[in-house]
This record gives structure tokens, C-alpha cells and sequence, in this order.
């Protein structure tokens, strides 16, 4: 080891928390290295084997659930009650891998001739490489590693730099669980461009994994064409929430609130422009606004907060800029608009009415609590702005009309369709997106094939 460190800092008040290992290039391919050394015992293990060390896994995340909330909440903001939130969730890949582990079935096909037999096995790809971003320091690191190790496979992660204490602590249960030296294998680095360039430039490396932004992904997977390594990346998204006049308001206000303001809205599928239809606007607004206003503002680890900060001060200053651009364009500030009292990285929770398409704010991720309002008419001017977007990874729609509901979700380019439904993330459902927003799927039962080589076995002689 170098001996470098880097300190991580409290964002709702900037103390530092501590200080852990700065990796380098020569350190990450040790860790692949070590991976790569892992993987054939781990392979030869059989599934039922390595689903029982991952279900003492599960069990101690659950048994650490306040402990690693607190960690989360320190190290990232969120409130205390979403990191519980997210532990469970995160913890919920591992049981749910665990179980698919022993159902990776091959096939046997019938043969065009009677001296011949044709099967299909499906194997481990091998070493994998991850990075995690920040806002959801324990689910998208466990969304990544489960399926990787249920199949087989070993893994070398880079988390966030903003959030390597959940990473870290993740690990350490993984060791108590029993784990083999290798299978997972966590690098700390603020050198993220360095570590990215060596795990996908490894040899050693089959498959990378990446989640973040749609420029970086598309910069990581040209470099992972030198080595021709599988890759699933899960970027960008600017996800539209469509309330239509049939919906029902109360509950297209309690989805619109969970989707948008969770992890102060600082998630890659948080509703980024809401469209509200005429004959609804100015009741939905109504009480939009009022539950907007009412939301809490301050540290997580405070009872009954609901809004934490923004991660860093860059994230502030986009806020900032969206914010003038809109209003220069002719947006009217409702409830919010500027930052909170609670601190530097606190913005207040904001109601963006009169958004148009010209705005920034139509064509980039918020990433914070700023709710962009647009107004429509029709069924198909509002399926045509939606899907106005390079973007397809999570859309939402309000509506008690049945035909409505089939023909709108089918017409939606996206890879995930929430129906009168703000929050739709579980374990044993397909994660992902279309066009520019990524490739591959996290999570239920095609999770784990992202994982996997199929192998063609041609038996022949047999006649």
C-alpha cells in the first residue's frame, strides 16, 4: 500500500469523519490480481455453498441495520430513515441472489439428427469490476455483487469516493460471513479516472459494471472495446411523471412526493419533469404545493428530517444555475427557490411552474429537490414530450382510466413504467434503461445472467 489516504466529510456540516486508503493503479491490480486467484475455488464451489455464506451475509447486514444507517447517514446525508430504508433494500439482493443462485439452468435441445445431442451450460464469466456511485452507497453496491458472486464469479469494486465507509463496512461483514480472501474485494481511491482506466484495460477482467453518468459510462465502455469485456452500465436518466385529468389526486401527489423528493432528490430515477394535464393542473397543484412546503429540511440523524443536503457544493451550483435558467426563460417560483438555512449544501424543497422545453431543466438531471412543472393537454402531446429525451431509464403515469394505462405504458420509451406508482425499485424486478440511459438489467431473475457465458456442448457419435 501507498500509504495515501483521503478524508471523508460529513455533508450536512463538513466535519471530517476520517481518513482511509487513496488507492492507485498498482494497488487496484493487485486487487484484481487477487480476484482473479479467487475465482476458480469460488467457482468450484457448488451454488448451495456460496448461497449459504451469503445468506449469513444477509443476516448480519439486518443484525448492523443502525449501525450501518448511521454510517450512511454520516457519510452521505440522506435521512436516517431512508438509509434504514436502503439497507433493507440493499440487503434484499443478496437474499434474493442467494436463492437464483441455484436456479442457473442450461438447456438440452433437440438435435436436427439421431447420433447427436446439443446442451447449453451456463458458467461464471469470471472476474468482475465495479464502480458505485454515491447517492446510494449500500443497494447499488449490493445490486452489482450479489448477482456477480451467486453466479460464480469474483469481484474488485471502486465505491464513490464521497462514500467508501459503506463500502468498507459492507466488506467487513462479508469477511465475518465467510467470504474466502479475493471473492470481494473493495477499492478506496480518489482517483477515479486512474482506477477506471486499469480495470478495463485488465486482461483479467470479463465483465465491468458501472453506474453513473451517461458521459462517463460512454467514455468507460469505449475503453473496455480494447479487451471486448461484457459491460452493463445503468446512467443518466431524466424521467418523466405524467398526472393525467383521471388520476386520482391524493395519490398522484403522495407518488409524485416520493418520487421526486427522495435522497433530496438526488437519484438517477426521481422524477425530473412532472406534466400535469389542464383539467387537473389546478387541483393537483394545490395540493402539490402544500406538501412540498411541508416537507423537513435538515441533518438526517435529526428525528422526523426528511430532506438532507445536496452531496458537495458543485451539486449546489447546478442546482443554482438550473434554477436561473429557468426563471430567466420566463419559470415562476412557487414554494422554495433558494438554499435552506440548515446549512451550505441545504436547498429548500421548490415548485417550478410554467417550464417549457427551452429550459435546462427539460434536458438535464435536476439532482436535487426542485420540482419542473409542465403543463399539457392531450394524451399524445404528453407521451411526445416524455419521450423527447436521449434519455429511457424510469417514467411514471397517473390515471384510473385501464385503456389509458396499457396504451401509455406501452408507448413510453423507457425501461421502467411506474402506473400510479412513485416509488418502484425491488429486488425481483428488472432495473435498467433504453437508449443512452444504459445496457443490461440489475436485479430479478435477469439480473444474474449479465454474469454469465453460455456454452454450447455439441455431443456427437451417439447414433
Amino acid at each position: 500500500m501507498s500509504g495515501n489516504t483521503f478524508e471523508v466529510t460529513n455533508p450536512a456540516n463538513g466535519e471530517v469523519i476520517t481518513a482511509v486508503a487513496d488507492c492507485g493503479p498498482k494497488e487496484t491490480e493487485q486487487a484484481i490480481e487477487a480476484a482473479s486467484q479467487a475465482f476458480l475455488p469460488w467457482r468450484k464451489k457448488t451454488a448451495k455453498e456460496r448461497a449459504a455464506i451469503m445468506h449469513r451475509w444477509f443476516y448480519l447486514i439486518n443484525e448492523n441495520i443502525d449501525d450501518l444507517a448511521l454510517l450512511m447517514t454520516t457519510e452521505q446525508g440522506k435521512p436516517l430513515k431512508e438509509a434504514k430504508g436502503e439497507i433493507v433494500y440493499g440487503a434484499s439482493f443478496i437474499e434474493w441472489f442467494a436463492e437464483e443462485a441455484r436456479r442457473i439452468y442450461g438447456d438440452v435441445i433437440p438435435a436436427p439428427t439421431n447420433d447427436r445431442k446439443i446442451i447449453t451450460l451456463k458458467q461464471p464469466i469470471g472476474v468482475v469490476a465495479a464502480i458505485t456511485p454515491w447517492n446510494f452507497p449500500v443497494s447499488m453496491i449490493t445490486r452489482k455483487i450479489s448477482p456477480a458472486i451467486a453466479a460464480g464469479c469474483t469481484v474488485v469494486l471502486k465505491p464513490a469516493a464521497q462514500t467508501p465507509l459503506s463500502a468498507l463496512a459492507l466488506a467487513y461483514l462479508a469477511k465475518e460471513a465467510g467470504f474466502p480472501d479475493g471473492v470481494i474485494n473493495i477499492v478506496t481511491s480518489s482517483k477515479a479516472s486512474e482506477i477506471g482506466k486499469v480495470m478495463t484495460e485488465s486482461a483479467l477482467v470479463q465483465k465491468f459494471s458501472f453506474t453513473g453518468s451517461t458521459k462517463v459510462g460512454k467514455m468507460l465502455m469505449q475503453q473496455c472495446a480494447a479487451t471486448v469485456k461484457k459491460v452493463s452500465l445503468e446512467l443518466g436518466g431524466n424521467a418523466p411523471l405524467i398526472v393525467f385529468d383521471d388520476a386520482e389526486i391524493e395519490q398522484a401527489v403522495k407518488g409524485a412526493i416520493a418520487s421526486k423528493y427522495r435522497n433530496a432528490g438526488q437519484t438517477c430515477v426521481c422524477a425530473n419533469r412532472l406534466y400535469v394535464q389542464d383539467g387537473i393542473y389546478d387541483a393537483f397543484m394545490e395540493k402539490y404545493r402544500k406538501a412540498v412546503a411541508a416537507l423537513t429540511v435538515g441533518d438526517g440523524t435529526v428525528a422526523d428530517i426528511e430532506i438532507g443536503p445536496l452531496i458537495d457544493e458543485e451539486a449546489v451550483k447546478k442546482i443554482n444555475r438550473l434554477m436561473g435558467d429557468a426563471t430567466h426563460k420566463g419559470a415562476t417560483v412557487t414554494v422554495g427557490g433558494k438554499p435552506h438555512a440548515a446549512g451550505s449544501l441545504f436547498y429548500e424543497p421548490t415548485v417550478l411552474e410554467g417550464c417549457n422545453s427551452e429550459m435546462a431543466v427539460s434536458k438535464e438531471e435536476v439532482f436535487g429537490p426542485v420540482s419542473p412543472i409542465f403543463r399539457f393537454s392531450t394524451e399524445t402531446e404528453a407521451i411526445q414530450l416524455a419521450n423527447d429525451t436521449e434519455y429511457g431509464l424510469a417514467s411514471y403515469f397517473f390515471t384510473q382510466n385501464l385503456a389509458r394505462t396499457w396504451r401509455v405504458a406501452e408507448a413510453l420509451d423507457y425501461g421502467i413504467v411506474g402506473i400510479n406508482e412513485g416509488i418502484v425499485s425491488t429486488a425481483e424486478a428488472p432495473f435498467g434503461g433504453m437508449k443512452e440511459s444504459g445496457i443490461g438489467r440489475e436485479g430479478s431473475k435477469y439480473g444474474i445472467e449479465e454474469y454469465l457465458e453460455i456454452k454450447y456442448l455439441c455431443v456427437g457419435g451417439l447414433g
